[in-house]
């Protein structure tokens, strides 16, 4: 059973730092690409960025040069690290492993909040 576990989200001040963190289980880890998303209250969940199992990386441009998505297959967690954070970042930000032809689903983890004041 495929399970994913986000941590990480907090209250952090404008132009602040948070590192989310996403571990997963029952996966082999290392053969997927892995993404992250967003969600906002009253908004539509977004995509914010994705690896690949090879480690290349693509952004949302609302996050581009701020955030990186990084990826470490030893110990089967995904990562974000969110730098220069803005008020329009905060959000409930969940991790996804996408479907694949074997198992015909996304997996979504939990979701943490991420809340970023003035």
């Amino acid at each position: 059973q495929v399970q994913l576990v986000e941590s990480g989200g907090g209250l952090v001040q404008s132009g602040g730092s948070l590192r989310l963190s996403c571990a997963a289980s029952g996966t082999i880890f290392s053969f997927n690409d892995m993404a992250w998303y967003r969600q906002a209250p009253g908004k539509e969940r977004e995509f914010v960025a994705v690896i690949s199992r090879g480690g290349a990386t693509n952004y949302a441009d609302s996050v581009k040069g701020r955030f990186t998505i990084s990826r470490d297959n030893a110990k089967n967690t995904l990562y974000l690290q969110m730098n220069v954070l803005k008020p329009e970042d905060a959000a409930v930000y969940y991790c996804k492993l996408p479907r694949t032809v074997v198992s015909g689903k996304d997996y979504w983890g939990q979701g943490t909040q991420v809340t970023v004041s003035t």
